[in-house]
């Protein structure tokens, strides 16, 4: 089974805007697709395949387009907001309590 049959709608969408965004940055900086696949290190096709958004292409050539854009740092952002996990975690934090270690520090009389 390709992976083009398993993935979802929704997940077919974020990847042809993607490919969109990527095939507009080009075309601002008037890149013909020959000069950014070169640029690149990829074929031409496989630059086709990444501005129509396949999923079938490995995430490291869509790093070295974005790259030579010089919008990798857009690929730092991934999954940084993580409001899901981050209350997840906080849900399990378990908060001990704890006698203070010296009683002097506490009372503001240690130097």
């Amino acid at each position: 089974m390709s992976l083009e049959k398993i993935i979802l709608p929704k997940n077919k969408r974020i990847l042809a805007t993607v490919g969109e965004n990527i095939r507009l940055a080009r075309l601002r900086r008037k890149l013909s697709a020959g000069q950014l696949s070169e640029r690149a290190g990829i074929g031409r096709m496989t630059l086709y395949k990444i501005e129509k958004g396949s999923p079938v292409v490995s995430i490291g050539n869509y790093l070295q387009v974005l790259f030579v854009l010089g919008l990798e740092k857009d690929m730092e952002q991934l999954a940084s907001a993580d409001p899901l996990g981050r209350k997840l975690q906080d849900a399990n934090l378990v908060v001990k309590q704890r006698a203070p270690k010296n009683e002097l520090k506490n009372n503001g009389l240690q130097k």
